[in-house]
């Protein structure tokens, strides 16, 4: 086969053309990871007790009182850290840990009730992270 010079040109820009949809796709996978619930500390700071509560409230446990929150050591822009402790009507220690992670735009939310966790590293918390299927 003979490849004339309309030939080739048609072919590297069909090539070219391929190239940059599969370059801006990988570029929309990578940065498309979520979007933060709370963007800043204190909305994440503000935000934890009442949907910690709620989580609580899902799985059959109540609070004395509100849960009271503080920014943990070493928090940055890039990296919110918020710590939350309070107790449960039955007199057990609960602590709450929340976070947000500028690069992956995700925010992780850990519950301990007596010491054991009750939530693990989950991504929302509160009655509207349990919505019913079917």
């Amino acid at each position: 086969m003979v490849m004339n010079r309309k030939k080739a040109l048609l072919l590297g820009s069909a090539v070219l053309l391929v190239l940059v949809v599969a370059g801006g796709a990988a570029w929309l996978l990578v940065t498309s990871g979520g979007d933060l619930s709370y963007k800043t500390q204190a909305a994440l700071r503000k935000a934890l007790p009442a949907k910690a509560a709620d989580e609580l409230t899902v799985r059959g446990l109540s609070l004395q009182s509100p849960l009271k929150c503080e920014d943990l050591p070493g928090w940055t822009k890039q990296r919110m850290r918020v710590s939350c402790s309070g107790t449960t009507a039955d007199n057990k220690q609960v602590r709450v840990l929340g976070s947000g992670e500028e690069s992956s735009k995700r925010n992780y939310f850990t519950i301990l009730v007596d010491g054991r966790p009750v939530v693990e590293n989950a991504q929302c918390l509160g009655a509207s992270c349990h919505k019913k299927t079917g």
